[in-house]
């Protein structure tokens, strides 16, 4: 299926790694020029160097810190300045939580996700609003749906209420905003993240894998990629019908019926 992204603008926070650069990556198959943000230089640049390496479009790093209203300002500028304004905004920029979060964390944590979520979108939807086309896609998580943290579980489902504001809101201007929630998702941390939390649990990285994967209905984790395939399908012209809503990209979790 072409997704119909050729010649679109995708900033994706978070991109260096994980989720966030396998969508980058993709959305650049699929013709997209990309903007990579994160905090770091160094691992941007590498990113934005390996997919315009694969892909042959145009990749800029740009170093800017979500939580932060300035350095947020300082990426939208570029972006809307200099590179004539995005067309697809994918939030995935937030701290990991494999390990439960302290409640003392929630006020940082909202911080981080929620509200550095609402930046990126108050910055770079206006230039969507005047191209009458936008996308944007907020990565949120399965605590929304569970209990066990209540930063974790807090912060995903603000990111989904966030969501179908934000869709009521910019709908009218042409411009969907969809949440994802991925289940446990192998990427470049993840056994390093599973062996801290082997530990913890008193068990071996295999066996808090085989777990993990034993509640999934196809029988084992997904990727990254495979995640990030579901992200490009929302952040096309393919995906108009689907707004202000959550999609699960898990591979099915057993169990507990969403009607």
């Amino acid at each position: 299926m072409n997704l119909g992204l050729d010649g679109r603008l995708a900033v994706v926070t978070g991109g260096s790694r994980g989720i966030g650069f396998a969508t980058a990556r993709i959305l650049a198959e699929e013709g997209c020029d990309v903007v990579v943000v994160a905090r770091h230089l160094q691992p941007l640049q590498d990113a934005a160097k390996q997919i315009a390496s694969a892909t042959g479009q145009r990749a800029f790093a740009i170093a800017a810190d979500t939580a932060n209203d300035e350095s947020v300002a300082a990426m939208a500028a570029v972006v809307n300045g200099d590179l004539g304004g995005g067309d697809i905004l994918v939030n995935a920029a937030a701290t990991p939580s494999v390990v439960p979060f302290a409640d003392s964390d929630l006020p940082n944590e909202l911080n981080v996700k929620l509200q550095g979520y609402l930046r990126c979108i108050r910055a770079l939807s206006p230039a969507m609003i005047n191209k009458g086309w936008g996308r944007i896609v907020n990565v949120a998580g399965l605590a929304a749906r569970q209990t066990g943290s209540i930063t974790s579980s807090v912060r995903n489902a603000a990111v989904v209420a966030m969501t179908k504001n934000l869709a009521d809101e910019l709908g009218p201007s042409g411009i969907t905003v969809n949440v994802i929630h991925p289940g446990t998702t192998k990427t470049e941390t993840f056994a390093d993240q599973l062996a801290r939390r082997a530990a913890q649990m008193k068990t071996t990285p295999q066996a808090l894998e085989a777990d993990l994967a034993a509640r999934v209905a196809i029988g084992r984790l997904l990727s990254a990629e495979e995640v990030a395939w579901v992200i490009a399908f929302l952040a096309s012209k393919r995906g108009l019908a689907i707004n202000g809503d959550i999609v699960v990209a898990s591979g099915g979790i057993r169990g507990p019926i969403f009607a």
